[in-house]
C-alpha cells in the first residue's frame, strides 16, 4: 500500500516538473477576429495590446492553464473611424468594459474549455486547440506555441448594435470568429 502511494506521488511530481509556466511573447503572438459585413464579406481585425500566462505540459504537449487579457482600446481593423465606433458605447463600450478575458478550464483532445468575459458578461466557451510543441530558441530560452480558434455570438455578450438592410440582412454579423496564436517563453 505504501509503495503504491510512493509510486503515485512520484508520477504526480514528475508530471508537475514537466509542466512549465510561460509568459506570452506578444511580439510573436496574435489575437485576431473576423465578422461578416453586409452579409457578403468579412471584416478582419486584431488587438495589439494583450498579455497572458500559461502552463504547458511538455510531455503531453497540452495546456494545463491559461489566462489571457486583451485591452479593447487596442482594436485595429485598419480603419480608424471604424475602430473608434467599435470602442464606443454602441459596441464594446471600452470606457466601461476595457478588457476581454479568457481563462482556460481544461483541454480535452483538440478542444479547449474555458470562460470568456467580454462587455461585462462571462460565458463558457469551447475553442479548437492546437499545440505547436516546445523548442529552445537561439538565445537559450524554451518556448511553447499554442493556438485557439472558434466562434462566439456577440449578442450573447450584450453587443447588439446593428442596422437592418433593405434586402433584409444586417450590417454586421452576429457570429465572430476568433483566432489566437500564442508563443510563450518559459519563466525560470
Amino acid at each position: 500500500m505504501k509503495l503504491g502511494k510512493i509510486v503515485l506521488a512520484t508520477l504526480f511530481a514528475s508530471s508537475i516538473l514537466l509542466a512549465g509556466n510561460y509568459k506570452v511573447d506578444v511580439s510573436h503572438s496574435s489575437v485576431a477576429f473576423k465578422v461578416k459585413h453586409l452579409m457578403i464579406s468579412n471584416v478582419k481585425g486584431e488587438f495589439s495590446d494583450f498579455s497572458g500566462t500559461f502552463e504547458y505540459d511538455e510531455k503531453s504537449n497540452t495546456l494545463q492553464s491559461l489566462k489571457g487579457v486583451v485591452k479593447v482600446d487596442s482594436i485595429d481593423t485598419g480603419i480608424e473611424k471604424r475602430d473608434e465606433h467599435l470602442k464606443s458605447a454602441e459596441i464594446f463600450n471600452e470606457e466601461k468594459y476595457p478588457e476581454i478575458v479568457f481563462t482556460l478550464s481544461k483541454v480535452k483532445g483538440n478542444k479547449a474549455y474555458g470562460e470568456f468575459t467580454m462587455h461585462g458578461v462571462t460565458k463558457k466557451v469551447i475553442f479548437d486547440y492546437e499545440s505547436g510543441g516546445t523548442i529552445q530558441d537561439p538565445w537559450g530560452n524554451q518556448r511553447a506555441g499554442v493556438a485557439l480558434s472558434g466562434k462566439i455570438d456577440r449578442k450573447d455578450y450584450g453587443i447588439t448594435w446593428n442596422k437592418i438592410l433593405e434586402t433584409g440582412g444586417v450590417t454586421v454579423g452576429e457570429s465572430v470568429k476568433i483566432e489566437v496564436e500564442l508563443e510563450g517563453i518559459l519563466q525560470k
